[in-house]
């Protein structure tokens, strides 16, 4: 598989959308997931690559960059961007019968991670300030998100974040973890079947038996 630096094209894609909201008017209303998503269903996909402000844009561009690059290396070019596209949307689509708006592309990423969990549970990341395995990080992330989703529905949100877009993104990211693992796995064992030519063992035995 060919690496193609998606994540990385992504993010450009994404920078150049923030810098439309930044410098035309009105163009974050005419993206943004609202309650006119069902009658223009593009803000399902163009609220993905929306942001709220700069420190928004970092902090999901680093997770993009970071977990996509990774993400794609083991899944490949094309999966990667299904994994984004597809649980971005579908994470949407849950979120947007809770908030009455919603932009950025943190639940295409928590899909992202959640892929990553499951192909590659083990592998090292560097979270709340220790190095752990990329499992124990989402169990965490994921119990943070919970406790987000706790206060939003009693009332007392801790921030404007959207926990229930990331856990719906991560839900659906172990999905597509699972099956993309079972397809890694058939590929590498194709991969490392070993086929015996019978015309080269009989030239062998010519040349080395007789």
């Amino acid at each position: 598989m060919k690496f193609r630096f998606y994540a990385v094209k992504l993010s450009l894609i994404i920078i150049a959308i923030f810098l439309a909201q930044v410098l035309i008017s009105g163009f974050t209303s005419l993206f943004i997931l609202n309650e006119l998503s069902w009658f223009q269903p593009w803000r399902f996909i163009t609220s993905i690559f929306l942001h709220g402000g700069l420190a928004h844009l970092v902090l999901n561009l680093f997770a993009l960059l970071l977990f996509g690059s990774i993400l794609e290396k083991f899944i490949g070019p094309k999966r990667l961007l299904i994994v984004f596209f597809v649980t971005g949307i579908l994470a949407n689509l849950i979120s947007i019968n809770f908030y009455n708006s919603s932009l950025g592309a943190s639940g295409a990423i928590f899909g992202i991670i959640g892929a990553l969990i499951i192909v590659r549970p083990m592998m090292t990341v560097w979270a709340f300030n220790m190095p752990m395995p990329l499992f124990v990080a989402g169990l965490l992330w994921a119990a943070a998100d919970l406790l987000g989703t706790y206060g939003f529905f009693t009332g007392n949100p801790i921030d404007n974040t959207g926990n229930i877009a990331h856990l719906s993104g991560m839900v659906f990211g172990l999905i597509l973890g699972i099956i993309y693992r079972q397809a890694i796995g058939q590929i590498l064992k194709r991969n490392t079947k070993i086929i015996i030519d019978e015309n080269s063992v009989r030239q062998w035995e010519k040349t080395w038996m007789d």
